[in-house]
């Protein structure tokens, strides 16, 4: 049995083949690893596949034992520190199964060279969505995952191509980016970047009856980005928001669209932790170093 473990921004997530759970971040810091047997038998585990905040320590799926702080150069930075994250990937390091890391994608990330122009272009449970979407749409698509942020990639020719992170583009339900606004809060003291970045989504600076088309038409234009150097390319929508703002989406870009929802990223490691550990030697054109 293989298993993939989703940090998200509000919860964990964890998938098997064939069930499921979710736990707050706050809730996570009590996890025990034995609490995997809410999806197997732990004696069953034959692989797990997991994230940590942004991955930019690292470039390859890893063996969990080998990445160094935990994958990250710094937990300074773009998100919201809470501890369980932390406690989920030290349970699965310290309890002797069989576990890979998954990279954020960034400056030293095998992508198209054009989108290093950022240092971050997506944290690692991206790729576990990616990789999701890719077992149904084998060929060239655009996927947005919109919730607390939205993050876009692209996937072309069997690869990701690149990626645009949430404090560049469109904004989430909590997360943005940085406007002139919010510079000069920072500027002038009265709040941190980080803090600035936890208060750009729609949810803080639009009013209610305007935010699912809010994030909508970014998703949609951020997709639109992405189609710019694919322009055949299927696009898909995952993430909490995802369903909700799928038909104005497919309005505005004229065409179909796949949604998935707020579980794609997990079932899509379980596919990453199941191919790794039966010998695949690169996903999505990543590398893989046990």
């Amino acid at each position: 049995m293989y298993i993939g473990i989703d940090h998200g921004t509000t919860a964990m997530r964890f998938a098997s083949d064939d069930s499921e759970f979710s736990i707050s971040r706050e809730a996570a810091k009590e996890f025990r690893y034995r609490d995997l047997s809410r999806l197997c038998p732990v004696s069953e585990i034959e692989g797990i596949a997991v994230c940590y905040s942004m991955g930019d320590n690292f470039s390859e799926i890893t063996d969990i034992r080998k990445v160094k702080n935990r994958g990250v150069i710094s937990r300074e930075g773009a998100g919201e520190h809470i501890g369980g994250g932390t406690r989920v990937f030290d349970e699965i390091a310290g309890s002797g199964l069989p576990a890979i890391a998954i990279p954020g994608l960034h400056r030293n990330s095998p992508t198209d060279p054009r989108f290093r122009a950022y240092s971050h272009q997506a944290s690692p449970e991206k790729i576990g969505i990616a990789y999701e979407v890719f077992h149904d749409i084998p060929g060239d698509v655009v996927v947005c995952d919109c919730s607390s942020n939205t993050v876009t990639l692209l996937i072309a020719d069997g690869r990701i191509a690149g990626a645009l992170d949430a404090c560049i583009f469109a904004p989430g339900t909590r997360h943005g980016a940085l406007d002139t606004a919010a510079i000069r809060l920072i500027d002038s003291g009265e709040c941190t970047a980080n803090e600035a970045f936890l208060m750009a989504g729609v949810d803080h600076t639009m009013p209610p009856e305007e935010r699912l088309q809010t994030l909508a038409m970014f998703a949609a234009m951020e997709c639109a980005a992405m189609l710019v150097l694919k322009p055949d390319a299927a696009v898909a929508l995952a993430g909490s928001m995802g369903p909700l703002i799928a038909p104005e989406v497919r309005d505005l870009l004229s065409r179909d669209i796949a949604v998935y929802d707020e579980w794609c990223a997990s079932r899509g490691l379980v596919k990453i932790a199941r191919d790794v550990f039966s010998g695949r030697s690169e996903i999505l054109g990543i590398g893989i170093d046990l």
